[in-house]
């Protein structure tokens, strides 16, 4: 595997433009929530690839990203055939682990349609057990740390789930 981007701008990683899709809706007429996690999802791989720690690490050298924990705020409805694209920042990050945090945008509505927040450890996948990142990979995940540093967290970061009295 060959050295990846090593500088980064101070802003998220843009995603590509998808939409909503007919198998996505729900009886409520909206995207099901299941559908959000794999959009999202979706997203973050496209992220993971563009940062070296997706699909190309996993054939280079059989380990990859793993959830630990994550968690949804689902702020606005999503219909079908509605466009969207996810922002990206890194929070933080060490030799293993990713702190991250997902805006998924509503192109059409000019709206958050959705935040996820997820902490993911690097896995080797034939020991499955937590790993440190390859010495040719870490260096432009700690770019993206420190390219992000200075941006502002999001309100939802590290919120608590609970019925507010």
């Amino acid at each position: 595997m060959s050295v990846m981007k090593t500088s980064f701008e101070a802003k998220p990683i843009r995603t590509a433009t998808r939409s909503v899709q007919p198998d996505w809706i729900d009886y409520n007429g909206h995207m099901n929530v299941a559908y959000y996690i794999l959009a999202i999802d979706t997203s973050l791989d496209e992220a993971f690839d563009n940062i070296g720690i997706g699909a190309a690490l996993v054939k280079s050298h059989r380990m990859g990203p793993m959830a630990l924990v994550s968690q949804i705020h689902y702020l606005d409805e999503m219909f079908e055939g509605q466009r969207f694209n996810c922002d990206v920042q890194i929070l933080d990050a060490d030799h293993k682990r990713m702190h991250m945090f997902v805006l998924m945008n509503n192109l059409d509505k000019g709206t958050v349609a959705a935040t996820y927040e997820s902490l993911s450890m690097n896995v080797d996948l034939q020991a499955r057990r937590s790993a440190n990142y390859p010495d040719d990979v870490l260096p432009t995940i700690m770019a993206l740390k420190e390219a992000h540093a200075g941006l502002p967290w999001p309100d939802q970061v590290g919120a608590k789930i609970g019925i507010r009295r």
